[in-house]
């Protein structure tokens, strides 16, 4: 019978304050989607870099005979002992996981072959390109301990970290999350702000009522507890919604619309039972922060 009467109680508020109650669930469900869409940008810029900085070299590009102006290239071309005594320096070195030279004739044929559409290609040859040391570190983040050792010295061109071609793009996704947990702090205190007018509204609304429930004796859990579910019930709606548009923006959005399309990338995209695991945070917050916020407003506007 109690029961009952609270679920009636719950859905005579939500149909008084109709209009406001959809204000409740469109702001807590567009301020979750972006919480949501936050922790999956977060998620996805940590397995890109895993992805990548796995796969990150170091090279070390020789001297050929067109780079007698640069730093350690003054006596032209690279001899056979400096080359030796670069790879033999290389290799006993703790930092580096494996070596690999790379001739210019191989230097060539990956140019061409990543370059077919290039007029270039069709006027390079073997002899312009350098000859290298490509150097996969144990610790990524290391690039410094060889560029550091082999920048400027005789035989060697330039030093180069692919880390550093790669960072512009993970600035990018750190600036999208940031945006949207940015966007999505204004988007909760505007929520929290409709949740807490909404149950002023509602409180004052059923004031008699609350009267006469406090006269017979009813306790304040009792009497507060059909305005607490009724914010708790928008945010479970809103968190449903906001759970329906991050699984549609994941799929439709970002899986078929950008990854298929691009083929590298599938490799390096983050699954959809991450965005499993973010949706129970989701109801944790949407029906957590009404519920929070409902009842606080109710101690001070309903009196009991």
């Amino acid at each position: 019978m109690r029961a009952q009467f609270v679920l009636k109680e719950i859905g005579i508020g939500l149909r008084r304050n109709l209009t406001m109650t959809i204000a409740v669930i469109v702001s807590v469900a567009l301020s979750l989607t972006l919480f949501g869409a936050a922790l999956l940008v977060n998620a996805q810029t940590g397995a890109m870099k895993d992805y990548w900085y796995d796969r990150v070299e170091v090279s070390v590009f020789l001297c050929n005979k067109s780079d007698l102006k640069k730093d350690g290239c003054v006596n032209g071309e690279i001899t056979n002992a400096d080359r030796q005594a670069i790879e033999a320096e290389l290799k006993g070195m703790s930092e580096v996981q494996t070596l690999f030279y790379e001739s210019r004739q191989e230097a060539f044929q990956h140019f061409k072959e990543q370059n077919k559409d290039s007029a270039l290609s069709e006027t390079l040859t073997p002899d312009q390109l350098p000859e290298s040391f490509r150097v996969k570190l144990k610790d990524p983040t290391k690039f410094d301990i060889i560029s550091s050792r082999f920048n400027g010295r005789a035989g060697v061109q330039s030093v180069q970290d692919q880390k550093k071609l790669l960072q512009p793009f993970f600035n990018l996704l750190r600036s999208a999350k940031y945006a949207a947990f940015g966007i999505m702090a204004f988007m909760l205190v505007v929520a929290i702000l409709l949740i807490v007018n909404t149950a002023r509204v509602s409180a004052f609304s059923r004031r008699r009522e609350t009267g006469i429930m406090r006269l017979v004796g009813a306790s304040n859990f009792y009497i507060q507890g059909p305005f607490i579910l009724e914010s708790a019930v928008a945010g479970f709606i809103g968190a449903s919604v906001a759970s329906g548009l991050l699984s549609a923006g994941y799929y439709f959005g970002f899986k078929k619309g950008l990854v298929d399309s691009v083929q590298v990338l599938q490799s390096q995209l983050i699954g959809f039972d991450k965005v499993i695991e973010v949706l129970p945070f989701i109801f944790l917050l949407g029906v957590g922060m009404s519920a929070i916020a409902s009842f606080f407003t109710l101690r001070k506007y309903l009196k009991v």
